[in-house]
């Protein structure tokens, strides 16, 4: 699983960097909250742990922004602020906890696990798009009441499109999804990927828009 840290604290932030790492997960870790963001719009993350207070985009409007572009992500608050208005406010941005600093690492870790755990529980329904019915990691899906197995590669985009519906996923977040041992796939290769699943698709009444400079947009067609 991959974390986003977003921390302008050097060394509390080299800290979590180290402490997650350990832990078994993968880790990018940012001071600037607009350069957080514009990773997060590249980079498929399972989680963010956010401070209030960075330079480049507050870390409110950051966990804003996040909700309103991810609102799937679980988003982790790590702040001084201790006042009740500070904790609401980061909770009606969209944060889904919020925890004061200074704290325990072993409770910011149980805290991950539980936000991960809950994250992982909300995939496990099914999604419904038009026809299309899947459930997040199975390798099986359903297309107009029709079982269908899809190769992996076709699968993940097709979960990933989905699982964005109504966004455009852009091709750098398309190849973080489908990169295999840390090997982003080329860009004809994803390409091709689109091309396959929109060919398998299209006669169940959905479609994969492309718009061109910023990624691709899953679509039903059923109704029109």
């Amino acid at each position: 699983m991959r974390l986003l840290i977003v921390e302008d604290d050097n060394e509390l932030r080299e800290a979590l960097t180290a402490l997650l790492l350990q832990s078994g997960y993968e880790v990018d870790a940012h001071a600037d909250g607009r350069l957080a963001f514009n990773t997060l719009m590249t980079k498929e993350y399972d989680l963010a742990i956010v401070d209030l207070m960075v330079p480049g985009m507050s870390g409110l409007a950051l966990v804003r922004s996040m909700r309103r572009q991810l609102s799937e992500l679980p988003i982790l608050i790590v702040t001084a602020r201790d006042a009740l208005e500070d904790r609401v406010s980061g909770l009606d941005a969209g944060a889904d906890d919020y925890l004061v600093k200074p704290f325990e690492m072993p409770e910011l870790e149980a805290r991950v696990r539980a936000l991960l755990r809950r994250h992982r529980a909300d995939r496990e329904a099914e999604i419904r798009v038009g026809p299309l019915v899947l459930v997040p990691g199975e390798p099986r899906v359903s297309l107009g009441g029709t079982s269908v197995d899809l190769p992996a590669s076709e699968m993940a985009l097709l979960e990933t499109l989905a699982l964005r519906l109504g966004r455009v996923v852009s091709k750098e977040a398309i190849a973080d999804r489908l990169s295999r041992g840390g090997n982003p796939p080329s860009d004809t290769a994803i390409e091709i990927c689109v091309h396959r699943l929109r060919r398998r698709i299209t006669p169940y009444g959905l479609k994969i828009r492309t718009l061109r400079g910023f990624g691709y947009l899953l679509e039903t067609t059923v109704g029109e």
